[in-house]
């Protein structure tokens, strides 16, 4: 039995090896490379040009960093807001034409990016929102509302309305049903939202780059010039700054939920003891 288990996680890690660790090493060898070239499996050469480009260079991608970052932030905390409501009007309320308000809400995910920005950006122009972070920000709502949306619904659909029947009886008034008996049960569902809108925003290029029109400059703009025909270094380069900062989010959020879970474990065994 014991060999077996050993196996199985041998097996586990040679996984995480090849599909997560594995495809990360030719980008590291190429962002330090000078002149690699088919058909040779390692660099002729090594440089650390790219690296003092991106990071020291002219490139601003610092503060392309912060601006993805802040973007994705405001667009997922959007999404949060709207998309809570929005699944326990469709799970727990029976809305006639239901059907027809979650194509309208699930129809960013079929149709191509491109036929809705062109749209979007038509608006935006007679708005005077192009050009600008908040044009950004509402455009970026279009491709991610839609799963946490979907992930929240699936939270719902696990939560029974007896929790907060019992609440209520015991005299606890909306806000404190809805912070006490709901949330706890939506956060897992909001996480996994969360996480899917980050990603999603700070991968999101023609977006960015119609309805910021170069004005507002994020990794994927900085990245895309030079994965299409410039220097394979630098998008390397640019592309292992683009995963760390997507891990490093995705972490600060799973920091954040087991945060809360453990405030909430130690409220609760002090109420206990008293």
């Amino acid at each position: 039995m014991k060999s077996l288990t050993r196996f199985t996680k041998a097996l586990f890690f040679l996984f995480l090896f090849f599909f997560i660790v594995f495809p990360f090493i030719p980008l590291v060898l190429s962002s330090v490379s000078y002149g690699w070239q088919w058909p040779h499996v390692l660099p002729e050469s090594f440089s650390l040009r790219a690296w003092e480009y991106v990071l020291f260079g002219s490139s601003d991608a610092f503060r392309a960093i912060g601006m993805s970052l802040w973007i994705a932030l405001i667009v997922t905390a959007v999404n949060v807001v709207l998309a809570v409501p929005a699944a326990n009007a469709l799970v727990r309320h029976q809305i006639k034409g239901k059907w027809l308000v979650e194509a309208i809400l699930f129809a960013p995910i079929v149709i191509p990016p491109f036929v809705a920005v062109m749209g979007i950006h038509l608006t935006f122009l007679r708005l005077g929102l192009t050009e600008t972070i908040l044009g950004v920000v509402l455009a970026h709502i279009s491709p991610t509302l839609p799963y946490v949306v979907r992930a929240v619904i699936i939270s719902y659909n696990t939560l029974s309305t007896d929790w907060e029947d019992q609440a209520r009886m015991l005299g606890a008034g909306a806000f404190s049903r809805f912070y006490h008996v709901v949330l706890p049960h939506l956060l897992p569902g909001i996480a996994a939202g969360a996480s899917l809108s980050i990603l999603i925003s700070l991968s999101q290029y023609l977006i960015t780059f119609i309805i910021g029109s170069g004005q507002v400059v994020t990794v994927p703009i900085l990245l895309f010039p030079f994965i299409s025909g410039g220097d394979p270094a630098i998008a390397s380069a640019y592309s292992l700054v683009f995963a760390a900062m997507a891990i490093a989010a995705l972490l600060g959020l799973d920091f954040a939920l087991k945060s809360y879970y453990r405030n909430k474990k130690t409220v609760a065994v002090k109420t206990v003891e008293e």
